[in-house]
């Protein structure tokens, strides 16, 4: 099967089998190189992002363990996904990952680097920096709820309500040539503090009391979030 017909397969299969809503699409640039920054809580999450309404050439940086996994499988062949090795500094993924972004493509990647076992946001991790400082394009933030028992509502013939929203476009500062270790920090709590203000606070997690969160929040007039 093409690809083309597997993302409308997947896109109907969510539309029929799930409520999923998606807000802030204006956010989400029709076309050119972005990165996708999203809250990773489902292993659906995935099929959620390539279902969007505006942009169809999605890839993501996905962990190799899930290759095992038969649904994921499906996904894999419509998105045309990275496998990454998280045991190590994967850059050989990261290469092919900024070679799709300046070919023009949407990339997804979860900062906090694994799927969130508690429905609340981890920790960030820096690799996100590495791409946005050889890629060189702006950051869409997404705010994923709802997805963290969707399977088990699947299973038990109840249908999900999730909810999908993209939040205003961002940039990094370039890395100093002192101090990096700290400036990539930082960097990386913007991201997450970005992911966060998407959400509503029982979902925030490890940024629930970062003040940076709800001045993100008053500053691009984000609105029901509870």
């Amino acid at each position: 099967m093409n690809k083309p017909f597997l993302r409308s397969l997947i896109q109907t299969l969510i539309g029929l089998l799930t409520h999923t809503t998606y807000l802030q699409t204006e956010y989400l640039p029709p076309s050119g190189g972005i990165i996708l920054a999203t809250n990773h809580n489902s292993r659906v999450d995935s099929a959620l992002l390539l279902s969007n309404p505006v942009r169809q050439d999605i890839t993501a940086l996905v962990a190799k363990e899930y290759r095992d996994n038969l649904f994921f499988r499906f996904i894999v062949q419509a998105a045309d996904v990275i496998w990454l090795d998280r045991s190590k500094a994967d850059f050989s993924a990261f290469r092919i990952a900024v070679e799709k972004i300046k070919e023009g493509r949407v990339l997804g990647i979860a900062p906090e680097g694994t799927r969130s076992r508690i429905g609340q946001l981890l920790e960030g991790k820096p690799g996100i920096q590495l791409l946005t400082s050889r890629a060189d394009v702006p950051i869409v933030p997404v705010g994923i709820t709802g997805s963290e028992d969707m399977m088990q509502k699947l299973r038990a013939f109840k249908r999900p309500e999730t909810v999908v929203r993209f939040g205003k476009p961002f940039t990094l500062p370039p890395l100093p040539r002192d101090n990096r270790e700290e400036a990539m920090q930082k960097n990386t709590t913007e991201v997450m503090c970005q992911i966060a203000a998407l959400l509503p606070e029982r979902y925030r997690g490890f940024y629930k009391d970062f003040p940076r969160v709800q001045e993100i929040i008053k500053e691009n007039g984000y609105t029901g979030l509870e």
